[in-house]
Order: C-alpha cells, then structure tokens, then sequence
C-alpha cells in the first residue's frame, strides 16, 4: 500500500497505530478489546487508535465479534507493507520514519534485553538473528539490493504462521556513513 497523503502519514506516526497494524497483520481480525489485552493498553485506546486507522483505509471492519457490540477489525486484503513514495511529504516522511525507527529498535533492544529466558536447551535462538554490514554500492546498486531484499519478504509477509512457526519482525535500514561520499576518478586513498 502506498501511503502519499501527508494526512494518512500523520495518521501512521504514532507508535500504537504501527503497533495495531502488526497485531492485525499476525493474528488477523481482532477487536480492540483483544488488542488491548495483548498489547497492555486500554480497549477505549485501541478502539480510538483503530477508528483512526480505518478512517485512511490502513484497517477494515471485520464484522462482528461474538455478539452485535464488538466490532472486529482486519487489514485489508493486500496491505502486508506500507511503501512512502519518493515525492511524498519530506517533513511527514521524516516524522513517520523517525516513529518507524524508534519503534524497531525499542523492539530489538527489548528483546536483546529479554532473549536470555527464552533460549533453547541448546542455549541458541534459532529464530533470532542480526546482521550488520559496510559495502560500497552505486546509488543503482543499493536500489537493486533493496528490490532483492523486499522481493525476497514478500512471499513470507503474506503468510499465516502455522504450526511450529514463529512471527518474526524483520527491519532494515541503508543509511550512508557520514563523510564517506562517492568516490570519484583520482581521488587518492586515505591511509
């Protein structure tokens, strides 16, 4: 799903609503109830937050829950992973992104934190891995790495875990390193 409108944007830049979103996406239609109890936070939040989202089209109503008053909510069909266009917003985009990051790595640094006691007989994690890497691409290169690297989910993000599989949260991030611009025909290596 392709998110331009810098009001949609906003809509996203809010920690729960990305928080919602994942539920939604990992268990399917829930209510806020539901999302309240696994999420620690008060149903009137959840239902606030949801309402919200459904407002730009980022959740549906999923028909009632168990009896007529509970109102079940669901991603629609298609919207595993939401794409911020090249010419959108910059000071939205940077705002949302900035959300995005912080949430992530709240979420990796809680689990580094957590790993410990939920560690194998083997003492390994099958399920947790992380990566860090320097290369030097092209400009070219480095969109060509993303477009593998999204390509590569996709399959994987449409799916419902089944038995003996785990939801796992996948991030990344190209990001230059400061002072390390393209280099240019001449350029003599710093030693």
């Amino acid at each position: 799903m392709d998110v331009s409108d810098p009001t949609a944007m906003r809509a996203l830049a809010h920690p729960l609503r990305l928080d919602l979103l994942e539920l939604l996406g990992a268990t399917g239609p829930a209510t806020a109830a539901h999302c309240g109890r696994i999420l620690g936070v008060p149903q009137a939040n959840c239902s606030f937050h949801l309402r919200q989202l459904a407002k730009y089209g980022f959740v549906e109503d999923a028909g009632p829950g168990r009896d007529q008053r509970e109102r079940r909510w669901r991603l629609p069909e298609g919207s595993t992973r939401l794409r911020i266009p090249a010419g959108a917003d910059k000071v939205v985009r940077r705002e949302l992104e900035r959300v995005v990051v912080e949430r992530e790595t709240r979420a990796i640094l809680t689990h580094v934190d957590h790993k410990a006691r939920d560690l194998d007989a083997t003492g390994d994690q099958p399920t947790q891995r992380l990566a860090h890497a320097v290369v030097a691409l092209s400009a070219a290169e480095a969109e060509q790495l993303w477009r593998q690297w999204t390509a590569l989910l996709e399959p994987y993000a449409a799916r419902t875990a089944t038995e003996g599989q785990h939801y796992l949260r996948f991030f990344a991030a190209a990001t230059p390193i400061a002072g390390t611009g393209p280099k240019e025909d001449g350029d003599a290596a710093d030693n």
